[in-house]
């Protein structure tokens, strides 16, 4: 990931192993060109960010996953049943500044969820990723979502990527654009 917008092709390369015949590179800034290296993009998104709330909107449905079951019913629910799940570990519920969120409907079935981190690297900050709506459309996922990392964490602006439906839904919901990023991978 590059972590500077002055970064080259050349420096982002040099720091990867290529030596296994799959890698990829989040240009954050969308600056680089990989393609004389062999990489291709994989996808273009924007920054997102939504300023933290003086009192944060009700998140009603919504809270945190406390258990490993929990958790594989919110992988599935993610995933649709497709198997890539597997990839959430239950170590993840122990880290402090990790939450995984949930919605979950009147028979008790995970209908929306979301991870929301604060990270070391960018103090100050709630990022969101993986915000997904099994049932529904993407705009209660990207209501529900940030209002619960807002009251888990609050104070703090929300801040991710996304693109396609997503960006839309999280425009919609309040979020602005803070500029583009790539990811490259070479196959």
């Amino acid at each position: 990931m590059t972590l500077d917008p002055a970064a080259t092709g050349a420096q982002a390369v040099g720091r990867i192993e290529l030596t296994p015949a799959t890698a990829s590179v989040k240009d954050s800034f969308d600056c680089l060109d990989l393609a004389g290296a062999g990489f291709s993009p994989l996808f273009e998104a924007q920054w997102i960010i939504r300023a933290p709330e003086e009192r944060p909107r009700p998140a009603p449905g919504w809270s945190v996953v406390g258990d490993a079951e929990g958790l594989a019913a919110w992988a599935a629910a993610w995933d649709g049943g497709q198997g890539y799940g597997e990839i959430f570990r239950a170590g993840l519920l122990d880290e402090q500044d990790i939450a995984v969120l949930q919605a979950r409907d009147g028979e008790g079935r995970v209908v929306a969820g979301a991870v929301a981190n604060r990270s070391a690297a960018v103090a100050g900050v709630v990022g969101l990723s993986n915000v997904f709506a099994a049932e529904g459309g993407l705009g209660d996922a990207w209501a529900g979502a940030p209002a619960a990392a807002a009251r888990h964490w609050p104070g703090l602006p929300v801040v991710g990527y996304e693109h396609g439906e997503d960006l839309d839904a999280a425009l919609a919901e309040g979020f602005d654009t803070l500029g583009p990023l790539r990811v490259w991978v070479r196959w």
